[in-house]
This record gives C-alpha cells, structure tokens and sequence, in this order.
C-alpha cells in the first residue's frame, strides 16, 4: 500500500470509532509507531481535525469523508460475507446485511456491480445437517443488548434435565462453535457466568435495564478464563497416527485443541491440548488400530474401558440371538 492509500485509509478507519489507538493502526496497517505519528502529522498539516488524548489515542473533532469507493476486491469480500451470513444467522441478521450490501452495491462501478452478479452464484457455502433454528430476530436483538449494556430477560430449554427456567442475564458477547452461535452472559440467577446456546433460547426480550459493563468480563477474558479453569485442566495428549489416515484429520483435530505434528515417515506424531479426555476418545475409537496413544496414560485407560464395554455389549447381542 502505498502512503497515500495509507492515509486515506488511515482517515477512515478514524471515523469508524469514537477513539483510535496508534497502536491498533500499527498492527493493522503492518507500520511502526513512529510511521503512524509520521502519518497523523501529515494528515493533521493536510487540514484534517484530528485531537488527541495522551495514553487513550486520536479522534476526529468534526469531519466526515464523503461517500468511498470500494474496489472490486473489497466488495467481492462483501459477497463472501454475505454467503457465510445466509448459512450462519437468522432472518434478522440475513436481512438487515441484505439491505447494506444493496446500500452498497448502489455506489459501486457498473463494471463492479457486473463483477458481483457474475460472480454471486459460484460462490456457495457448505452447511452440515439443518441450520439451528433461532428464534425470531433473536441475533439483532442480542447484538443491540450487548452494544447498550441492556438486561435481557429469556426463557431458556436446558437439555440435560429437560426443564425450562427464566433468566436474567447481563450479554457479554456472542461466540459462535460446534455449528452454532452461543450466548455468553452473567445470570443474575444464577450470579456466575453462563453459556447459552441459542438455538434452546425459547423467547428474549430486552428489559431496557442498564448494567455496569466494566464490572463484567470481556468475551475474550472469559473465554481464556475457560480455558485455564482448575474444573477442566488442559491434558497433554500424544497420538501417533498412519499418514494414511492423519490427511483426513486437518479440520478435526482442531477441535481437540492440536498443537503441533512431527513427520515420522508413515506415521504421524500429534501434540494435543484438551480437557475432554472422555470426548476424544470416543473419537479415537472411531480410527481403530490407525491410531496409538503414547500419552497420557489416563487416555488410555478410558478407551480400554470403552472397548470392554463394546465388546460385552455385542457379545450379550450375540449370545441373546443365538
């Protein structure tokens, strides 16, 4: 990127927040600091309003870029993210990006607008199984909640007893594994910390009712405090795989917390990190004699104990056929 592009999109990134750090516009621009006050300056001796606070960052005091051309490259990024929304979010979201991205397409190149029509139907995203069914508008609600700081009161279906209990919980953020998207709040019930899936949120409604957002942790604070909870310790586990079976295992084994591999000719040596011994197991079980656990011995242990009670189970079946 060369430097006016740079300061350009230095100008724009400054009006998509009330504050910037000179340390975010480093990192996302791949310059030093040094560069980034360099830049300022020049914008500053350009007749751009930039104020500054010592330790906070920089701000714009009253200007605003008219309307920006996007490349073709940029609004084809749009088309990805409007494919990926279409599999992974409800009505609400669909909608409301669908409505953006006509906003968008409008000031487009007709050459661009062409480019994107083209291009549109040989984009396609996968989806395993039937998308969880969310309730009506239930991600823009939650998305508005987490933005105000705003209590929201939701009835909840809990799988493993079945039962239905009304909640009020203050939103941390929306975090979206294993295919769908989960709700992370504080339950005043409950006063800790609670996963909600959202697809078992029966209703929700914004109670309007402020919380003190600084009192509570950040989406990515309580997703390492998860991590390191003393409740489910991270386990390191070695496995040595056949290469002839570790080729499928790209996409899998991230889920059970891979860390690195070593080449051992025909077989394969992984490092993982997991608290769900019992989980991958019965995922090892599935690979057979393709797979060996080096360590640790507790692993071992379980899947022994799983093979004794296949092999009873089908011996029983045999026995009452025959």
């Amino acid at each position: 990127m060369n430097r006016l592009d740079r300061l350009t999109a230095i100008l724009i990134h400054l009006q998509t927040k009330r504050v910037v750090r000179a340390q975010e516009l480093a990192e996302r621009f791949g310059i030093s600091l040094r560069t980034v006050y360099r830049d300022v300056r020049s914008l500053e001796e350009a007749g751009v309003p930039i104020g500054a606070e010592a330790g906070v960052g920089y701000f714009l005091t009253d200007y605003h870029l008219p309307p920006v051309m996007f490349t073709t490259t940029e609004a084809s990024s749009l088309l990805i993210g409007a494919k990926l929304i279409e599999k992974w979010t409800d009505d609400s979201v669909k909608t409301e990006f669908e409505s953006a991205l006509f906003k968008i397409k409008s000031v487009l190149k007709r050459t661009d607008q062409e480019h994107l029509d083209d291009l549109a139907p040989n984009v396609g995203v996968s989806q395993f199984g039937t998308r969880p069914a969310y309730a009506d508008g239930l991600l823009t609600t939650i998305q508005q909640a987490i933005a105000r700081h705003h209590v929201l009161d939701l009835r909840y279906h809990s799988l493993y007893n079945d039962t239905e209990t009304q909640r009020q919980v203050e939103p941390v953020g929306l975090y979206h594994y294993s295919m769908t998207w989960h709700l992370i709040a504080f339950c005043q019930t409950r006063q800790d910390y609670r996963d909600f899936r959202l697809d078992r949120i029966r209703s929700l409604t914004d109670t309007g009712q402020k919380f003190p957002r600084h009192e509570r942790l950040s989406l990515q604070e309580y997703i390492d405090r998860e991590h390191r909870s003393p409740d489910r310790p991270l386990v390191n586990v070695t496995l040595v795989f056949n290469k002839k079976v570790a080729r499928f295992l790209q996409d899998q084994k991230y889920s059970w917390g891979f860390v690195a591999e070593e080449d051992l000719g025909d077989k394969v040596r992984m490092q993982l990190n997991t608290p769900y011994l019992e989980g991958l197991a019965r995922w090892l079980l599935s690979y057979g004699t393709t797979v060996t656990i080096e360590q640790p011995d507790s692993l071992l242990t379980i899947i022994q104990s799983l093979t004794e009670e296949l092999r009873e189970h089908y011996m029983n079946v045999f026995s009452e056929d025959y």
